[in-house]
């Protein structure tokens, strides 16, 4: 389930067999093009983790493949690494600014092969964490706490893991679900595979298709969703607001294990792990007519349901102590300790929000606050008054000092946060109080690239 995907692009059978094996003898998945046309079939076969591209062959150059993936949406579709014996350095350059991860010259060391192969996926797979990062931050790998409740479900989500079943993860919003969901897919066999979580409430008419399934027009292909996740594991955000059209889709392809690209005609096989996360009761909602029953039974073959913080209150301290150095590492807070007073009462408090509350106040306590020492009446009155809106992308107010047009969006940006924010990240909500159109809020969002997934 783990098997990396190279795709070897040579017309030099010798070269393209010995890179086979020598990649295969190492435990990876090879799939071999002997010119640029075959290159692009491939590519419409399935995303492969890493391209083996030689720029010199009969039919289309390297550089000229390069440039077309580079020049899609998505961008490139995997690293990639040029092969030449006769490279210059214009030649090295121009594949460097498309976005080639590096050059090999050949006669190729078969050392420095694997050694460049290894860091190339290696470092696609630390920016796509890194982007996860920047998005959702902090992501905690284990989640924290000592409580027993805790402890069992760390053990529970292991044996879990083990199996390649789908999971259902039930709580509150704010308690920890995706951070379960992420700590999951690490201790799974899955776990050097992507991790890709799809807010299914962007799903919506023309979009589903593509958003899953992605498109191929020619020979440009969009990767949708269920290929980006490809070997790992895909979370399906508050899979409770996916509309009908789209479970009913994402159903036929799970059960019949392979899709078709919008505008394509060749199948796709699918391998991924499911998890899917909600705050609402599913049966609730398949007596309601508003979720498919049978969907809803492949989801709950294994559900994990994560308490709300109340309930283990005994793992507040823990929790306090791991934000408090995330945020003086991270983002360069000042550090800064709770009391004795101060901790006992935040043990008794109710938290409505759960952790996400706790984390917010961490941080908002660490922004306003001075002095090494933090007090039971500085949390007191921290959380009396209504929590201040994060609006990271906005630095102050709206500046009357500029044009017109910067200044609407700066204050869209930020009313649009701000709306995000009070709905939880609930999209239809929010669409009702602006008085928008939900597929036009959707592009607005996106124009002023607000992400939607972080705020659930």
């Amino acid at each position: 389930m783990s098997t990396m995907h190279v795709l070897v692009v040579d017309d030099e059978p010798d070269i393209r067999d010995l890179v086979q094996e020598i990649l295969e003898d190492e435990g990876y998945a090879v799939v071999t093009a002997a010119n640029g046309e075959a290159a692009r079939h491939a590519l419409r076969d399935g995303r492969p983790d890493l391209i083996l591209l030689d720029i010199w062959m009969p039919d289309l150059d390297g550089i000229t493949l390069l440039r077309e993936w580079s020049e899609e949406d998505d961008g490139l579709p995997c690293p990639v690494i040029m092969m030449s014996g006769h490279g210059t350095v214009e030649t090295a350059v121009e594949a460097t600014r498309l976005g080639a991860y590096d050059f090999l010259e050949k006669p190729l060391s078969m050392a420095k092969l694997l050694l460049t192969v290894a860091r190339a996926l290696e470092a696609d797979k630390l920016q796509r964490e890194n982007v996860g990062l920047k998005r959702r931050a902090p992501l905690v790998h284990e989640p924290v706490g000592r409580s027993a409740t805790m402890q069992r479900l760390r053990e529970q989500v292991r044996r879990i893991a083990q199996h390649d079943t789908w999971v259902l993860i039930t709580g509150d919003a704010g308690s920890g679900r995706e951070t379960f969901a992420r700590y999951l897919h690490s201790q799974s066999p899955r776990r050097d595979r992507p991790f890709i979580d799809l807010g299914v409430s962007t799903l919506a008419g023309e979009n589903t298709a593509r958003e899953l399934f992605g498109t191929e027009d020619g020979e440009h292909i969009h990767y949708g969703t269920l290929e980006k996740a490809a070997g790992g594991t895909l979370l399906l955000d508050e899979v409770a607001d996916m509309e009908l059209e789209a479970q009913t889709k994402l159903l036929g392809a799970l059960d019949t294990g392979s899709f078709s690209r919008v505008g394509g005609a060749d199948p796709v096989h699918i391998d991924v792990r499911i998890i899917a996360v909600t705050q609402r009761n599913l049966e609730d909602e398949v007596r309601a007519g508003r979720f498919r029953e049978d969907l809803f039974y492949h989801l709950n073959v294994v559900p994990l349901h994560i308490p709300p913080l109340r309930e283990h209150a005994e793992d507040v301290p823990d929790l306090l102590n791991y934000y408090l150095d995330y945020f003086a590492t991270h983002e360069k807070l000042p550090y800064r300790r709770f009391s004795v007073g101060a901790q006992n009462f935040l043990r008794n408090y109710p938290w409505p929000g759960n952790v996400r509350e706790l984390k917010n106040l961490v941080q908002r306590v660490q922004i306003l606050g001075a002095g090494d020492e933090i007090s039971q009446k500085e949390v007191e009155a921290a959380l009396g008054a209504p929590p201040p809106v994060q609006i990271q992308a906005l630095d102050g107010l709206v500046s009357f000092d500029q044009p017109l047009r910067q200044a609407r969006e700066q204050f869209e940006k930020a009313y649009l946060d701000y709306q995000l924010e009070k709905h939880t990240g609930n999209v239809s909500k929010m669409a009702k109080e602006a008085g928008m159109e939900r597929t036009h809020l959707y592009r607005k969002l996106r124009s002023l690239g607000i992400e939607i997934k972080e705020r659930r």
